[in-house]
């Protein structure tokens, strides 16, 4: 059991990716004040473990009422996860795990990216919900289940708040080749979790 909520750590904290996020943060939030910046990325972490929370308890409900089966969600989010894992590697944006030219060109226009890009999709974007939902389905179907995992959505947007918050020391020690090859590690891990993901919804649909 243990291990289980363990492993939903690692995939929720890989899939964010906090210390990837940090480049992106500081080059959206450069015309910002320290408090300014600090007080983006409190309400983005904040707003971002709402949504994340909601699709926890609500996720499972929405695939049954457009009648996809767990089976069938858990191949397709584990494809899904691939994807990112993927692009995580080999530095691909698609807008997965990070945002595309389009959204960083339109986040430039306006002076708040609170809600966008930061919370959505930056934070709490497709990658990381897709994680969520399978993550509530992967255990019990119990309320203790889904507070557990509650407090994991708030305990990785914790560690995330804490790295945009310090943002400008890990930039200055990471650098760009640290982030680089902190992002690569951590898409060969969530390659191996989305493998994990399909194969267990194979399992479920077949056997």
């Amino acid at each position: 059991m243990l291990n289980s909520y363990l492993n939903a750590f690692i995939s929720l904290f890989v899939i964010i990716d906090p210390l990837a996020l940090v480049p992106m943060f500081m080059s959206l939030t450069q015309r910002m004040t320290s408090n300014e910046r600090n007080k983006s990325a409190y309400v983005a972490c904040v707003i971002s473990a709402i949504v994340l929370v909601i699709f926890a308890f609500g996720g499972d409900f929405l695939l049954k009422l457009m009648g996809i089966s767990e089976a069938a969600f858990q191949i397709a989010g584990g494809f899904l996860l691939m994807i990112a894992a993927v692009e995580m590697v080999v530095a691909h944006h698609t807008g997965m795990t990070s945002t595309t030219p389009h959204e960083e060109q339109e986040a430039s226009l306006g002076r708040d990216i609170t809600v966008f890009p930061l919370a959505i999709p930056l934070i709490s974007g497709p990658g990381a919900l897709t994680t969520v939902i399978l993550l509530a389905q992967e255990g019990e179907s119990s309320v203790r289940h889904q507070l557990i995992l509650v407090g994991i959505v708030l305990i990785v947007i914790g560690v995330t708040y804490l790295c945009l918050k310090a943002a400008p020391f890990i930039q200055k020690f990471l650098g760009v080749t640290g982030s680089n090859v902190v992002t690569r590690v951590f898409g060969i891990i969530l390659t191996a979790l989305a493998t994990q993901f399909i194969l267990t919804g194979i399992t479920k649909a077949f056997f």
